[in-house]
């Protein structure tokens, strides 16, 4: 069995054409990652106040209020509803619609 496979070349595979070898990239030691983190805290702290200083104005704020609560009332649609519910109201939806949005029958029968 061993004189079958004693041809087979061992170790990674090579391309044609030359000794274009891929250099693995460093992996980054824990130290630095923990001092990415650290500079980003203190960056995000900076740019918190940043944004604190600029205010909003009045049709901004009557925005977002109109915003959050028709979001409140589309949660509370949603979560008021059971899935049976949904599952019906769906149902009678297609139930409403014309033979039209029917799926066609192929073939004899």
């Amino acid at each position: 069995m061993s004189s079958a496979y004693g041809q087979v070349k061992k170790g990674s595979l090579k391309f044609k054409g030359g000794d274009s070898s891929v250099k693995k990239k460093k992996k980054k030691s824990k130290s630095s990652k923990e001092k990415l983190e650290k500079a980003l805290r203190e960056g995000s702290e900076e740019f918190k106040t940043v944004y604190q200083e600029v205010e909003k104005t009045e049709a901004e704020r009557k925005f977002e209020e109109t915003q959050r609560r028709r979001q409140m009332e589309r949660v509370y649609k949603a979560a008021t509803k059971s899935h049976k519910d949904r599952v019906q109201e769906f149902n009678q939806k297609l139930e409403n619609l014309s033979e039209h949005h029917d799926i066609p029958k192929v073939g004899p029968g």
